[in-house]
């Protein structure tokens, strides 16, 4: 008896083939859309309201968006929510590199340089102890000290890049982040003035003390023209540490990656050995230093150069804000409001903490320097 076999056109090879490469992408681009609409809402919300900025109202939106509407939260969306927080997040920090100049640390002068890194290992080492004393460690704990040390958000979103840091992590250091900085921009000026402070050592002050750009800029230029231009060079100096930072971040991952590959082979053997042994190898430097860091180097360095007209810098500024608030919105989505409730108030504590030492070690620095 002869059979024949019938075949739709989706069921030849070539065809069935090319569905199976095309619907990861279209699911990538079901996510990426959702992402894509909150980040459409962001980003205006955080010009009309630049104290707030782009960003925070992305996580924000993206919390409550996934709290309305459960089903955003599916794994059906999960591929566009994972590009967005990944590729996204470090393709901002290239882009916001063009923002940085060398020129402009060089004029900041060795005077204060002094009480930058003292304020950093203040808050680094802050972090580092009461941490361990509160009992938030881990992502949490980096996260928070890293954008207490350097530059809020943007140091946020380069350490999560280079360590791969739990969601719960990220919208809790941003929530610490972004109420130190209202704090900050409501009670600096009249301190500074309280403290017959001059705009030299206010600008020093409110660049060293104060995290996010914006949260300084408002600072600075509401005590005076002179305090507002030194805190933004201070600041944007500040924001080079997170070369040595990340790359001190990636390659303690790395460590941490090995030391538990080498207790797996003390309690195991044969097929134990095997998942292992690639972890064991030698790390090309890719591992090392993260592709994103080289190019927020190289992105600084074209800055300096002059290869960046300055008529470029507020497009390049805009389109870094928006690829950060569409991967901080990516976060939202995805995050449990659970993982949130689970952490309680300690980061938040540990936040008010390193933000209080450094603001108060800043000042104490300079009365020396």
């Amino acid at each position: 008896m002869v059979q024949f076999e019938v075949r739709t056109p989706d069921s030849h090879p070539a065809v069935a083939t090319a569905h199976r490469r095309l619907d990861p992408v279209v699911r990538r681009l079901r996510g990426l859309g959702i992402v894509l609409l909150v980040t459409a809402v962001a980003v205006p919300l955080g010009r009309l309201v630049p104290l707030v900025g782009g960003p925070v109202f992305g996580i924000l939106l993206g919390v409550i968006a996934g709290s309305v509407i459960p089903a955003l939260r599916s794994d059906v969306w999960r591929p566009g929510y994972d590009f967005a927080s990944k590729t996204l997040l470090q393709l901002s920090i290239v882009v916001l590199g063009t923002g940085l100049s060398l020129q402009q640390v060089a004029r900041v002068g060795v005077s204060s340089l002094p009480v930058m890194l003292g304020t950093l290992a203040l808050a680094l080492g802050g972090a580092w102890v009461f941490g361990r004393l509160l009992g938030v460690r881990g992502d949490t704990q980096t996260l928070i000290g890293v954008g207490t040390a350097i530059c809020g958000g943007s140091a946020i979103a380069a350490a999560t890049a280079a360590i791969g840091a739990k969601r719960s992590s990220v919208a809790y250091a941003l929530a610490t982040i972004f109420t130190f900085n209202i704090v900050a921009v409501l009670t600096f000026p009249p301190l500074g003035h309280l403290l017959g402070l001059s705009s030299e050592a206010f600008g020093l002050w409110a660049g060293t003390a104060v995290n996010d750009t914006s949260s300084v800029v408002a600072a600075g230029y509401a005590y005076s023209q002179a305090a507002g231009d030194q805190a933004i060079v201070v600041k944007l100096t500040r924001s080079l540490t997170l070369i040595p930072i990340v790359l001190t971040l990636a390659a303690l991952k790395i460590r941490r990656e090995n030391r538990a590959a080498r207790a797996l082979d003390a309690v195991g053997e044969g097929s134990y050995k095997g998942a292992t042994a690639s972890i064991r190898q030698p790390l090309p430097w890719r591992k090392l230093v993260p592709l994103f860091l080289i190019g927020f180097v190289a992105a600084a360095g074209l800055r300096s150069a002059g290869a960046v007209p300055e008529s470029w810098l507020p497009t390049l500024t805009v389109i870094g804000t928006c690829l950060i608030t569409a991967a901080l919105a990516a976060i939202g989505l995805s995050l449990r409001p659970r993982e949130l409730r689970d952490a309680g108030p300690r980061p938040l504590l540990l936040g008010a903490i390193l933000w209080a030492l450094v603001a108060v070690g800043s000042l104490v620095l300079q009365s020396f320097s």
